[in-house]
């Protein structure tokens, strides 16, 4: 009994062992990836994402339209940009992006189309884009008023 009791102690101690192996290798490679991407800005290669303007106003629109903006930017930094993702703060609100990547000086646009359905009263939503440069991601933000028709329901608050 008691030699079946050390062996199954020893198979849990190799078991935490081995997560603690594991876990400190990515540690390791983590701290290893922040050294590359140090070294990287440090050599002068950074991609710096500029927007002519992060916030909109729709002003105010009637429930149930479909409304969009493109908000344009400018790659002024020294590495080509990529956004590699774009996720928006709900449902209502689809992003789209430039999927190639950015060459220094270049322009590229974000565009969202905002669904207005089901919505009432003022609406603040928000983007938020992933991307290689050295902050790692960039908030666009947007407003609107939602005016009901009459004679159409009441939309539900979200």
């Amino acid at each position: 009994m008691i030699r079946r009791s050390l062996a199954m102690l020893a198979v849990a101690s190799l078991a935490l062992v081995s997560c603690k192996k594991e876990n400190a290798a990515l540690k390791i490679d983590d701290a290893t990836a922040k050294k590359a991407e140090l070294a990287h800005a440090e050599a002068g290669k950074l991609a710096v994402i500029k927007f002519d303007n992060p916030n909109h106003d729709f002003g105010t629109i009637a429930a149930g339209v479909k409304a969009e903006h493109t908000y344009k930017f400018t790659n002024t930094g020294t590495a080509d940009l990529i956004i590699s993702d774009a996720k928006a703060s709900c449902g209502c609100t689809v992003p789209n992006y430039t999927k190639e990547p950015v060459k220094p000086g270049a322009t590229g646009e974000v565009s969202v189309v905002f669904d207005s359905a089901g919505k009432s009263g003022n609406q603040e939503k928000t983007v938020t884009l992933t991307l290689n440069t050295e902050k790692g991601s960039e908030v666009l933000n947007f407003k609107a008023n939602i005016a009901q028709i009459a004679g159409a329901p009441a939309p539900v608050a979200h």
